[in-house]
């Protein structure tokens, strides 16, 4: 059980125990992390080098993104490290103000980098 909706946006939803990356895989599975599960989060302005342009996938497999068709427009990505595999999450919210605080309400400190 997930829990209950604290956040939601067409990209991700928070839930009590962890988040839901809507559109993570092809085509259009979602991918849920558990927050134990979440080693580090961290938060970079978006640039052409941290994926700005990266729409879906990934060129390196060293970070993956989930769908968002209007990151390019973003000013910021966020990127999480996993205890449970070496892929790192790279996506993007639609309030990004509103998803800090729910994380950090969470427990989850958020770096900035």
């Amino acid at each position: 059980m997930k829990g209950s909706i604290i956040y939601s946006d067409r990209l991700v939803e928070v839930y009590d125990k962890g988040i839901l990356f809507r559109n993570y895989y092809f085509p259009f599975v979602s991918k849920f992390v558990t927050f134990p599960d979440i080693l580090r989060l961290y938060k970079k302005a978006s640039t052409l080098a941290n994926g700005k342009w990266r729409i879906w996938g990934s060129t390196n497999f060293m970070y993956w993104y989930p769908l968002d068709w209007r990151r390019p427009r973003r000013t910021a990505i966020y990127f999480l490290n996993l205890a449970s595999q070496k892929v790192r999450i790279g996506f993007t919210v639609e309030h990004p103000e509103q998803f800090s605080e729910v994380m950090k309400s969470k427990g989850i400190e958020i770096h900035n980098s």
